[in-house]
């Protein structure tokens, strides 16, 4: 392979090589680098695989947009997921600070949900971008003047600790619990529009008790750790949606910090809205980690039940 622009190529091949040894591993083929030219031995598929990948990689460079291990991951799933023919991801989401792209098949049907349908419900372990990507869409949204506010949304049980009986005012009392939140939005918004935005109330994050009551028009509407809410308590969020709105609902089944035995409100939902009209559900895998590859292992520890209980001494 060839490319033109010398200048691009420090940045594509990363530092000490680090992505072309990155897509060697994933691939299991030699990329040898030589002045602008890359050489790529391997399986006929795996090296055409290779290929497309930096092909998008530089295209992307091209276009003035990153390019790191998150991204060089990305496309080695993307490009292997269309060789095995799960479909196209080519989704994007424009905010003003990046673009983001979609790392695997089913992180782009999620980005492709939250644009077409009211109500997305996205599920699947930690580290699949399940809550970025809605925060990013609500803020691409709200740029494009397709809604007028941004509502996010966290129910607060996590500390196993009561409002009240926390330190602090309002704001210092429920500011942990949303962190997650502030800072997917500080990610893909400038500081300064945050800022801006959560001072003249185009931008609320609130605890879920506090959406009782509430009818929430022309607004984009974000319900994040959803695992974590009683059935009673995801049909009033559910029924705020009013006029012109739309909602994500994120959360991880596996995650569930209730009572022993307390019914998950996102369970609940899932299965009652099944089929529903205006609604779409998206079911992240391990497969879709993006986060460090040491997510994935400690998620399949998890999921394999063959931890050894501790010993008594």
């Amino acid at each position: 392979m060839a490319f033109e622009d010398n200048r691009l190529l420090p940045a594509l091949f990363g530092e000490h090589d680090e992505h072309l040894a990155l897509i060697e591993d994933r691939l299991d083929i030699e990329a040898t680098p030589r002045g602008n030219r890359v050489a790529l031995r391997g399986g006929a598929q795996a090296c055409e695989i290779a290929r497309q990948v930096l092909v998008n990689l530089y295209g992307r460079l091209e276009r003035g947009l990153e390019v790191n291990r998150g991204e060089v991951e990305g496309q080695v799933k993307l490009v292997r997921g269309r060789a095995r023919g799960e479909g196209e991801a080519d989704a994007s989401i424009r905010t003003r600070r990046k673009v983001i792209t979609p790392r695997s098949h089913t992180q782009g049907r999620y980005i492709r949900a939250l644009k077409t349908h009211q109500l997305v419900f996205g599920t699947g372990p930690a580290g699949t971008g399940k809550t970025y990507l809605a925060v990013a869409t609500a803020a691409a949204a709200l740029a494009a003047g397709e809604v007028d506010r941004i509502i996010l949304s966290r129910p607060a049980v996590e500390a196993g600790e009561r409002l009240g009986f926390l330190p602090g005012d309002m704001k210092e009392k429920v500011d942990p619990y949303l962190r997650p939140l502030y800072d997917a939005l500080y990610d893909v918004t400038p500081g300064n529009l945050v800022a801006r935005g959560m001072a003249d109330g185009t931008i609320e994050i609130a605890p879920l008790a506090f959406m009782r009551g509430r009818t929430l028009s022309s607004a984009f509407v974000i319900l994040d750790e959803a695992q974590n809410t009683t059935p009673q308590q995801m049909k009033m969020f559910l029924t705020r949606l009013g006029e012109g709105s739309r909602m994500a609902v994120t959360g991880d089944p596996s995650q569930i910090d209730l009572p022993p035995g307390a019914v998950s409100g996102l369970a609940d939902a899932v299965t009652r809205l099944d089929g529903v009209d205006g609604i779409s559900h998206v079911a992240f895998s391990k497969v879709d980690i993006v986060r460090h590859p040491l997510v994935t292992r400690i998620v399949d520890a998890y999921e394999s039940g063959e931890r050894k209980a501790p010993e008594n001494g």
